[in-house]
Order: structure tokens, then sequence, then C-alpha cells
């Protein structure tokens, strides 16, 4: 699994919003969740390792690749949004070939599009925590730091799914560390790698994107797309493209394995 930086530019933006965010105690009802309801968790902004809420199933911390539906399984993996212009697209195709995948969302645009998180949600999708604010150098930083970008982002997006909590972590460009795997993974959250980096945020033409899946799935299961951080319009062109393609394969659309 390579690190890359998946439009860190745009995070910058981002970043400068996220570092002071604390959100308020909601009280809010938790309806069913993928990954296990969460009543009564505390929504202060995380500084230190803090223990996950009885109703949650610790998970391996192991980063996955593997998918539910076997060896002619393939993993769709959707990461940096949720985006008002280009989820939506994005969606769209997922409906119109029958895929669900994996949205892995940055905690600071969960929080802005509360309304596109349900819809990924209501569409049977799963959730992804993505950080805080898409720091690749996490890393690189103190394990309070790393908790805050984790925990606070698990709050953001289950907040705005209405109570559905993620039900993996992904690092930013692979950022992983020993401490963050194991306390994504005691929250219930599967630390989730990929096997091929379409490179989309690149905008290296949507025929590049599709070669490079096709080159590439050999790897393994697990695609990485993006649908944020700039023009996603040849990611959406090359889904469209890719999946009817990979049926005719023979392959079958599943989830990363938990």
């Amino acid at each position: 699994m390579a690190r890359h930086s998946g439009g860190r530019g745009w995070y910058s933006k981002v970043l400068g919003a996220a570092l002071g965010v604390t959100l308020l105690a909601t009280g809010a009802s938790v309806w069913s969740a993928q990954a296990g309801a969460v009543a009564g968790a505390s929504t202060k902004s995380a500084t230190a390792a803090k223990p996950a809420p009885a109703a949650v199933k610790p998970v391996a911390v192991t980063i996955v690749h593997a998918s539910d539906k076997g060896a002619r399984g393939v993993n769709i993996t959707i990461d940096d949004g949720p985006d008002p212009a280009w989820t939506p697209q994005v969606l769209d195709v997922l409906r119109e070939f029958g895929v669900k995948a994996t949205f892995c969302m940055v905690g600071t645009q969960a929080q802005a599009h509360p309304d596109l998180v349900k819809q990924v949600v209501a569409a049977g999708h799963r959730l992804c925590d993505h950080s805080v604010s898409h720091d690749t150098t996490m890393d690189k930083k103190s394990e309070a730091y790393q908790s805050q970008e984790i925990l606070d982002a698990e709050r953001m997006i289950t907040e705005a799914s209405g109570g559905v909590r993620p039900m993996y972590y992904r690092a930013p460009g692979g950022a992983f560390t020993p401490y963050s795997r194991k306390l994504a993974a005691s929250h219930g959250m599967r630390p989730l790698g990929w096997n091929v980096d379409t490179k989309d945020f690149e905008r290296p033409g949507t025929d590049a994107i599709v070669a490079t899946v096709q080159r590439e799935l050999p790897n393994g299961p697990t695609l990485l797309f993006h649908d944020a951080g700039g023009d996603r319009s040849q990611t959406v062109e090359a889904l469209r493209r890719i999946l009817p393609q990979l049926k005719e394969q023979g392959y079958v659309f599943g989830f990363p394995v938990r």
C-alpha cells in the first residue's frame, strides 16, 4: 500500500477549520447502525485515547485489504468526501450498476454535509473514518494528536449520519501507526488499506484510471477512488466504465472484511 497525498493541498484549507473544532454533546438518539449502536457517547474534542462505548465490539488491528466476497470480490472505496458536487454523481453511478461501496469520509466534510452522509447510508454503503483534517503526516505526530483526529472524525461522521458509526479507519495517505490502528480497532473501526491506487486525484484522464485498475487489480481487491478535493469528473466516468467491465469479467462487489 503506497502512500499518496490524495490532493493534500485542498486539505490545507480544511485543516485550519478543523483545528478549532469542538463538538457539543447532542444526546441524539441512535438509529440502526452498520457497526453497532452508540448511546451516550461524549462529543467533547478528544485529546487522548478514550475507551470505546460499551456497545462497540473491537475488531482486528491489522490493515485489511480482503473482500467479504472472496477470491473474486472487489471492494470499491471512495475517499475524502462527501462533496456536494461529486458525491451525488458517484452515488448515481453506483446505484445504476447495483454496486455498494465504502466511503472514507473526512470529518469536517461530513459535518458540513450531513445530508450527503445520510444519503450514503440510506443507499446501503458503509462509512469509514478518514480523520478530521486529512493530515498525511499523522504518523509523525503525537498520540494525543492522532487520537483527536481519529475520534473527533468518528463523532462527526456518526452525528452527521444520524447515528450510524464508521466501520473502518483509513489513515490519510496510509499514515498508520501501531497506536492509531489499535485505537481505531478498539472503537470498532478496522484499519483499511488499498491495493489499487487509481491516482484519480491527479486527474490523469479517464482512460488512464481505467487502465490502472485493469493492470493492478491482480495486486488485490481494494480499489481507491476519490469524490472530493477537486474536479472528479474523470473519476465518475471511470467508474461508469469500470463497474460493468469488472462484472463482465466475473467479479462481484463487496465490502472489506472486518
